[in-house]
């Protein structure tokens, strides 16, 4: 799948869709290390899940600054899947509402709708009132 360099495995790398800003999606242990000039993702590799379909993800985001944020990725239809099933375990009132922490609902899967709407959160400020902040790293990947 490519050279190690670092102890990373490039996986893939692209165009982003805002300018000419090439991102680099690796894999490093157990998880996808995304690397952009603003940011640096964490996800964790879950069985099945491809960077192009991935409909949800948890995800460890460290800024230029150190500063490391949580966030969750659902799609709407993971949103919908997961309410139908609180019908049956009566959880959230038998999923007549969704709730989640630090929760980010993109309309197209993949890690280039995640990727985006970080940049974008960042851009505007948003992450700041939207993803959770994480204590100082002390060495260890995060996104659980």
């Amino acid at each position: 799948m490519g050279v190690e360099v670092g102890g990373c495995v490039p996986l893939l790398q692209y165009l982003g869709t805002v300018g000419r800003v090439s991102r680099m999606i690796e894999i490093d242990g157990p998880f996808y290390r995304v690397s952009e000039p603003g940011f640096e993702m964490l996800i964790p590799r879950w069985e099945g899940q491809e960077p192009e379909s991935a409909e949800e993800a948890d995800a460890t985001v460290t800024l230029p600054d150190g500063t490391r944020r949580y966030a969750t990725f659902m799609t709407l239809d993971v949103v919908g899947r997961v309410m139908d099933r609180w019908k049956s375990t009566g959880e959230n009132l038998g999923g007549r509402y969704f709730r989640c922490s630090d929760l980010i609902v993109i309309r197209e899967p993949g890690f280039t709708s995640m990727i985006d709407a970080v940049r974008d959160m960042i851009a505007t400020g948003e992450i700041d009132s939207t993803c959770s902040v994480l204590p100082p790293d002390g060495g260890q990947q995060h996104a659980d």
